[in-house]
């Protein structure tokens, strides 16, 4: 048999497995790596994100492979915006390993600290740069993109790379899942462990002081599981299990200049914020950011061009000054 077919066969019986265990409460009961593939495989077709998700098994990691683009509402209702908007990112790749393991100490890192079954990158809930182990212990006020006004309705923003990512809940995928429930995984974390919501996942209320430092606490059928709160830290903020080298976890890029093929220099948040943020995207494929700011009015306009994941944009922000520039910029 060719190495292609023995993958797919390979994916294919272990999507039947996962399909075998019926719920999640029943999936996640082994331990082995194949059923914990089973596991996230189960968690992104039970919420019913087949279509935009695919999990690959191999190699000691369940990679979860999207372009980080949601069908739920963005941006929207953003007073302290940054003056990026979310763009797809095809061939995000991001690995959960099959046989998670607990560490001795937190680990943090500026970027996704793991992925929504929807594909969507979850952040910790700062935007101030990568926190020190002793910032976990502090709650950086400063920092938190939830009080600071930067978060849209679904709890995430667009971020330096131009891509769309969590800070605290996903409400609004939480409400798309096709399983939605105390029960229902919503993410993994890059370390393997599994997402909760609000509640432990029998549905009983979760005490204040029992969840650790990275929002988590032990979890009889996985080891350990994280879970999101209605206070900060709101989401996973460290990662409590072991990574092989946290750097070489996924990121996305800033968008290249076509011309120069140099990467976008990031917005700036205008002071004091801007007003009647909305993000609208037209069946013809143009996606556009209106805000007003000092009375005056602002945007970010782009549709795909020709060229292979690459957008043709026209802006006006606050950023360069209010000045009309327009571009092709590039995945």
């Amino acid at each position: 048999m060719q190495a292609g077919s023995s993958r797919r066969s390979r994916l294919l019986t272990l999507a039947a497995l996962a399909t075998s265990f019926g719920t999640m409460s029943g999936a996640a009961r082994a331990h082995s790596a194949e059923r914990h593939c089973a596991a996230v495989i189960a968690s992104v077709e039970e919420a019913g994100f087949v279509d935009t998700v695919t999990v690959t098994c191999e190699n000691g990691a369940a990679v979860m492979s999207s372009d980080t683009y949601p069908d739920h509402e963005m941006m929207t209702g953003i007073v302290g915006t940054n003056e990026q908007v979310p763009v797809p990112a095809p061939g995000y790749d991001a690995p959960i390993p099959l046989t998670p393991v607990l560490g001795t100490r937190p680990q943090t890192r500026d970027a996704a600290l793991g992925v929504a079954v929807n594909g969507v990158p979850i952040f910790d809930y700062t935007g101030g740069g990568e926190m020190t182990e002793e910032d976990l212990y502090h709650h950086q006020t400063q920092h938190d993109t939830l009080q600071t006004q930067q978060l849209d309705v679904c709890g995430g923003h667009a971020g330096r790379g131009d891509d769309y990512h969590y800070h605290v809940k996903p409400v609004c995928m939480i409400a798309q899942m096709e399983n939605a429930g105390e029960n229902a995984i919503i993410g993994w974390a890059f370390d393997g462990f599994p997402i909760y919501g609000d509640n432990n996942p029998d549905g009983t209320a979760i005490p204040n002081g029992v969840l650790d430092v990275c929002n988590g606490q032990p979890d009889a059928t996985f080891g350990y599981r994280y879970h999101t709160s209605q206070g900060a830290p709101y989401i996973v903020q460290c990662l409590m299990g072991e990574v092989a080298d946290i750097r070489e976890l996924p990121r996305v890029s800033p968008l290249v200049d076509s011309q120069t093929g140099r990467d976008t220099d990031p917005g700036r948040p205008p002071r004091g914020g801007v007003e009647n943020l909305v993000f609208t995207e037209v069946p013809a494929g143009t996606r556009s950011m209106d805000y007003s700011y000092q009375d005056q009015a602002y945007y970010i306009r782009y549709i795909r061009s020709d060229t292979p994941d690459c957008y043709l944009f026209e802006t006006r922000t606050v950023t360069n000054g209010g000045d009309v520039v327009t571009g092709e910029y590039c995945r």
